[in-house]
This record gives C-alpha cells, sequence and structure tokens, in this order.
C-alpha cells in the first residue's frame, strides 16, 4: 500500500502548487520572470529544509512529517504551470491554480477508486 501513500504526496504536492499560483493571482501578480524567481526561491527553501520538516512529529495519527518534506515539489510543479503560460495575467494565473487544485481533489477522492482497481486486478490474479 505503499503507493497509496505516495497518492497522497502528490495531492499534497498539487495543493501547494495550487496555493503558489492562486495567491500571487489575488495579489494582482502576473505570470512572468519575477514571478518564477519567486517560486524557484520558495521550492529552493523547501529542498533545503525537507530535512527539517520531515522531522516533525505525527499529529493524531497523521504523520505530518511525510507530507511536510515534499511540499518543496509544489513551487516547481508551479513553475512548471507558469512556463506553460508564460505572460498570463493574474486572473489567468489565479485560475490556473485553481485547476491544478482541482487535479489534487480529484486524486484526493479517487484513491478509493484506485484501492478497488488494485483490489480486483489481485482477485483477479488469483482466479
Amino acid at each position: 500500500m505503499r503507493w497509496l501513500r505516495a497518492t497522497l504526496c502528490l495531492s499534497v504536492v498539487l495543493l501547494v502548487a495550487s496555493i503558489a499560483l492562486v495567491v500571487p493571482g489575488t495579489l494582482g501578480v502576473g505570470a512572468g520572470v519575477p514571478l518564477l524567481l519567486v517560486l524557484a526561491g520558495l521550492a529552493l527553501g523547501g529542498y533545503l529544509g525537507r530535512g527539517t520538516l520531515a522531522g516533525v512529529r505525527p499529529r493524531l495519527g497523521v504523520h505530518l512529517g511525510r507530507y511536510l518534506a515534499v511540499t518543496w515539489l509544489g513551487p516547481a510543479v508551479a513553475i512548471l504551470v507558469v512556463l506553460l503560460a508564460l505572460d498570463a495575467t493574474p486572473a489567468e494565473v489565479q485560475a490556473l491554480g485553481g485547476l491544478v487544485g482541482l487535479l489534487a481533489m480529484l486524486n484526493y477522492f479517487l484513491r478509493p477508486v484506485y484501492v478497488g482497481v488494485v483490489a480486483a486486478g489481485r482477485w483477479l490474479a488469483d482466479v
């Protein structure tokens, strides 16, 4: 079930990427070099601090450190989105962030479907 944990990490990364796009779009920042530099700084800072973030102790049975350690990938994904839509207006950057967040939630809500598909595949393999 390690892959199930990886799907949750993917949802976390996409949600962080969504926030990294929605906030600048809301503040009136369009896609361009300044936004790319800020996102690169966030990604680099998160990458350098991922060991410290991974050391966060579990709370209420949730291993927060496991998910916090991958948050640096969120700004990296946001960089890719900005590169694909260079010169987008602030409203478009905000909308792209919303779409990335929608993908994150779609992945999160499809996790039970993933489990069902894998279980059905294992059952078919045993038959």
